[in-house]
């Protein structure tokens, strides 16, 4: 049998059990994040208010609300275009803490979070 080795096993072994624990825990940690990550719910306004939009950290959209001032059957297109802004910049707010929280898992690797 080859030296530093018992049993088919390097010697040194519970250091790689350990390792092992730690990573499992570490998903576990993401895990749990990830799933408080997605009951938070994020908006944004714009236009002056004339547009709310609230999404979750599941990026899913919630609610839009419209301030009844800003309907105007001829301003129809800008009205569009403030409710893709908003939904966009609440997306965008998951996003960031979706990353930010992520961070605390990874040291900070851009794992594509």
């Amino acid at each position: 049998m080859a030296k530093g080795f018992k049993g088919g096993m390097p010697m040194g072994g519970g250091m790689n059990m350990n390792m092992l624990k730690q990573a499992q825990k570490m998903q576990q940690d993401l895990m749990r994040e990830q799933a408080t990550l997605k009951d938070k719910e994020f908006s944004a306004s714009v236009g002056g208010g004339a547009v709310t939009a609230r999404v979750n950290g599941s990026r899913e959209l919630l609610s839009i609300e419209l301030n009844p001032e800003a309907v105007d059957p001829e301003e129809i297109e800008l009205l569009q275009d403030m409710i893709v802004s908003a939904v966009n910049q609440a997306l965008g707010q998951a996003e960031e803490a979706m990353n930010s929280s992520m961070k605390k898992f990874t040291g900070g690797m851009n794992l594509g979070f």
